[in-house]
């Protein structure tokens, strides 16, 4: 299975500086380990705020239990809490985890169909979907997508998506069919030092 974790440090108030700086310098040992591992997929790091220490990270793992003795096999760990999401297959997903050079963007997208929509008017624009996610990642625009664990009625997607900038991502999110019916929320990656695909380039 993957899992999306928020991992968010609190380094405690007087750390060294030198002992931080060997925390650092663990915990990216152990995350090249994890990757080798087939544990730590991507790591990103979303816009921070000064003094704010926040990693999105994607994870493999065959269960939450594993996840957990991964996750606490990391030195940061010890300063750190993880929010985890468990995600699972979309059908649209491209199954492809390779870097570009353009900005990363993770989406939340939920979909709301207006009262009183035809079932076969869903079902099309379902499948009109399918096809242009298809053709968006044989683009590379498109880098995976998943379903998070959701509600009764709820329609959401988890996406990573590439685009050169925040508009040129917005013009491929309204080029799709469903983005009529579309709530959108973004938030833009920058590469982590650890990044087993990103930071090694």
């Amino acid at each position: 299975m993957e899992y999306l974790v928020e991992m968010t440090t609190h380094v405690p108030q007087g750390t060294p500086d030198a002992d931080v700086d060997d925390m650092r310098t663990r915990e990216a040992k152990r995350a090249r380990e994890l990757a080798v591992e087939g544990h730590v997929v991507r790591l990103w790091r979303p816009p921070l705020n000064p003094g704010e220490w926040r990693t999105f990270g994607l994870f493999s793992a065959d269960d939450e239990s594993q996840l957990e003795s991964v996750l606490s096999s990391m030195p940061l760990r010890v300063w750190r809490t993880d929010e985890v999401t468990p995600l699972s297959k979309h059908p649209n997903d491209p199954a492809s985890v390779q870097g570009s050079e353009s900005m990363e963007f993770l989406t939340t997208l939920t979909i709301t169909a207006p009262d009183g929509t035809p079932a076969e008017r869903v079902d099309e624009l379902r499948a009109r979907e399918a096809e242009r996610a298809r053709e968006l990642a044989g683009e590379g625009r498109l880098v995976r997508l998943w379903t998070p664990p959701t509600e009764p009625g709820q329609w959401r997607t988890l996406g990573l998506w590439s685009a050169p900038d925040e508009a040129g991502l917005e013009a491929t999110l309204e080029s799709l069919p469903l983005y009529v019916w579309m709530t959108v929320e973004l938030i833009p990656l920058t590469v982590h030092p650890s990044d087993p695909v990103m930071g090694n380039k």
